[in-house]
This record gives structure tokens, C-alpha cells and sequence, in this order.
């Protein structure tokens, strides 16, 4: 077992005001000048009224944005550089991190997380994520967030050992999509996800799966079978990317805007579809501007859920989890 790097949910030297999106940045001057205000503001100054007045400028101004996002736009909050990944969420909400490595026949996957830890410092879980990476030296390490064979692999292996001892699983998934190199491929890439999306669902402990950030494809699905899932108010899930999709559909990329639309893949279309069992709220301007508070929403959620979940019994759990994904679209038969 290999200790994990500790990472936190701002990269030193980066902050909100060096990395913002197209739409931030109205927001972000405003930030700018309250800034300046407070480091002005002192005893020989007061400017406390222009800074609540600034301060509610602010608030009003990311309101109005984050509540009429586009899909496209969401996406792109999606991959925000800043955005919290599985290991901060980790850190924040779990203690005893016992990490796992390697899937016993190939190798060890950075890019997948697995192990065990005690959830708010009380209750022994397993843990499973994909983990992006926070510069290019981390990012190619990890395959910037794409799992290979191996790494689902390492996830069904550790899930079976956390049924053995009876321990709830906790998945979160962050990535654009499976690795798609030949060497994952040769591999057998598709078969990997294919088995853990069988053995997940047999599965007697409770499973809550939590989109972060990017639910890419298969990518998403190979640890994405639970008996809760939820997405978060910025995220997305979906078969393919909107670049994907674009590049198939028109035979190019910069229609993504319209393809997001398209593949309904935002968490309130997802609810409405009935894919998932629940969208989680983010703080205003996004997780990557408080993810403090974001994380103790995931908390709640996960705690609410971990209650109920552990009252039903191990042959009841696998019924349900079948029949949630049995019930999944819209099917016709001819006569």
C-alpha cells in the first residue's frame, strides 16, 4: 500500500482570477475591483459600503449567469481547470485512506482511485473515482482522468473485497471517456467495462455513484452501476462527448454547442429522463468556487442515502439496482 499524494481543490499559484471561462469573466473583473477595495480599505478609509455594494453585484451577476447556463456552457464548468477532483473530495470527507494498486494480472492504473477510508471519521467505506490530474506532469500520469483496463479492473477487485467485509461503496466519476489507445485496447478495454458493469450489479452492498465533473461514455459506466446515482449541478453524463458527437453527427467540432444540446446530458435533463436518481445543488458560481460547501452537500446527500440503503436487504438491494437500469428507455415492439 502506497500513500496517496494529498491534493487540494486549488492548485497553488492558480486561482479563480487567472483561470476563468468566456462567461466568468464580467464576474471575475468585479472580483478584481473587490479586491483592490478591501486591500484599500483600513483605518484612514472606509470604504465598507462600496464593498457590499460590490459584494451584491457579484452575487446577483453569478446568479444570473449559473442559472442560465447552457448545456455547452455546463460542460465547460464540467472541465473546469479548478474544478475539485475525486482525491479532494477524498481528503476533505474521508480519513484512513487505504489505498489499493494494481489489478493483479497487468498493472497498477493512476487513473483510477481505489480504497478503503472511514466516511466523516466514522464509517469504514470503499472508495472508487477517476482521478484527473492538476499540471501535464500529473494530467499524463493519470491519462488525464481516462482509465485503462487495468484500472477497472483495480475497481471491481477492490469492490469485491469491500463486499466481503460488508462495506458500502462511494464511486465518483470525473472522466471524458475510457482511454482509447491500442494498448488499451489490445488489452480488452470494452470487455473490462462490459464485466464490471455485470459483477457491479450483482453487487450486495450499496453502491452511490456521484458524477463530479465529466460522465464520458463507458468511461463513466464502468463504475458508474449503483443504487443511487446523482449528478452535480454542473456536470454532465453522457454516451459521447459533444465533440464526439459533433465530429459524427456534421463532421465538425464546433457544432459541440448544438450537440450538447442534443444529448440531454445535463443533470436536470437527466432527472427528467429518469436516468438518475438525483441532481446535487452546487454553490453559486460552481464547485470550483467553494468547494468546501460543495463537498458537505455531497456529504448530506451521501449520509441521507447510506441510512436508508442499509435497511434493505442484500437480496432486495440486487432486485431494485436490476430493475432501475431494467426500466431505462423507451422501448416498441411490432405486432
Amino acid at each position: 500500500m502506497a500513500e496517496a499524494k494529498k491534493t487540494t481543490a486549488r492548485p497553488a499559484g492558480r486561482d479563480i482570477w487567472d483561470v476563468c471561462l468566456p462567461f466568468e469573466k464580467p464576474v471575475v473583473e468585479m472580483e478584481k475591483k473587490l479586491r483592490d477595495l478591501r486591500n484599500s480599505s483600513g483605518e484612514s478609509i472606509d470604504l465598507s459600503g462600496e464593498i457590499k455594494s460590490v459584494e451584491k453585484k457579484i452575487e446577483k451577476a453569478l446568479k444570473e449567469i449559473f442559472d442560465n447556463l447552457t448545456p455547452w456552457q455546463r460542460v465547460q464548468v464540467a472541465r473546469h481547470p479548478l474544478r475539485p477532483y475525486t482525491l479532494d473530495y477524498i481528503w476533505h470527507l474521508t480519513t484512513n485512506l487505504f489505498e489499493l494498486h494494481g489489478d493483479r494480472r497487468f498493472s497498477d492504473d493512476h487513473a483510477m482511485i481505489a480504497g478503503f477510508a472511514k466516511w466523516g471519521g466514522e464509517q469504514n467505506v470503499c472508495i472508487i473515482g477517476h482521478q484527473k490530474g492538476r499540471d501535464i506532469k500529473e494530467n499524463l500520469l493519470r491519462s488525464f482522468g481516462s482509465a485503462h483496463p487495468e484500472g477497472y479492473r483495480k475497481a471491481i477487485r477492490v469492490m469485491r473485497l469491500a463486499e466481503q467485509a460488508g462495506m458500502p461503496i462511494i464511486c465518483f466519476v470525473d472522466t471524458p471517456g475510457a482511454y482509447p489507445g491500442i494498448g488499451a485496447e489490445e488489452r480488452g478495454q470494452s470487455e473490462a467495462i462490459a464485466f464490471n458493469l455485470r459483477e457491479m450489479a450483482e453487487l450486495t452492498v450499496p453502491i452511490i455513484v456521484i458524477v463530479i465533473g465529466e460522465g464520458g461514455s463507458g468511461g463513466a459506466l464502468g463504475i458508474g452501476i449503483g443504487d443511487r446515482i446523482y449528478v452535480l449541478q454542473n456536470a454532465y453524463y453522457s454516451v459521447i462527448s459533444p465533440e464526439g458527437c459533433a465530429a459524427i453527427l456534421w463532421k465538425d467540432q464546433s457544432k459541440a454547442p448544438e450537440a450538447a444540446a442534443a444529448l440531454k446530458l445535463t443533470a436536470e435533463d437527466l432527472l427528467g429522463l429518469g436516468l438518475i436518481d438525483g441532481m446535487i445543488k452546487e454553490p453559486l458560481g460552481g464547485a470550483h468556487r467553494s468547494f468546501e460547501d460543495m463537498a458537505d452537500e455531497i456529504k448530506k446527500t451521501v449520509d441521507r442515502d447510506l441510512e436508508e440503503l442499509k435497511k434493505v436487504s442484500k437480496s432486495e438491494l440486487i432486485e431494485k439496482r436490476y430493475q432501475k437500469f431494467r426500466q431505462m428507455g423507451v422501448f416498441s415492439t411490432k405486432a
